[in-house]
């Protein structure tokens, strides 16, 4: 099978849920394309025998529609998120060379709550 055909039963489809830790200003590309990145940070379960770590995956997430980059744009550090998408690889050009990475193409995102509203619904400390 030649590497751009797809064949029956190949799928490419990510479920995050987690919380932003990052969201990114639009860019414009040379190609007239904008894009909006949100960095999505999910936690990992405890492996066995490894109590107390807490691990994390920190993933880049592309916002490419109008859609996802309005949503994106009203995000805060802290919400909670839910994004379904694509892994998509990247190759880009940098002062070293070629390089690549790794990002989920977001098809939807969803704030599934705001940090502004878990603060708002929390008793005074005091």
């Amino acid at each position: 099978m030649d590497a751009d055909e797809v064949g029956p039963g190949d799928e490419n489809a990510v479920r995050l849920a987690g919380r932003v830790t990052g969201v990114a200003p639009i860019r414009v590309l040379p190609s007239g394309d904008a894009v909006q990145t949100v960095r999505v940070t999910v936690g990992r379960p405890a492996r066995r025998g490894e109590a107390g770590r807490a691990a994390v995956d920190a993933i880049d997430v592309a916002c490419w529609t109008a859609q996802t980059r309005r949503v994106a744009g009203r995000l805060g550090v802290g919400d909670r998120v839910e994004v379904e998408g694509a892994l998509r690889r990247r190759f880009f050009r940098t002062g070293a060379g070629a390089a690549s990475r790794y990002e989920v193409e977001a098809g939807r995102i969803r704030r599934t709550r705001s940090v502004t509203t878990a603060r708002a619904a929390s008793p005074p400390s005091g």
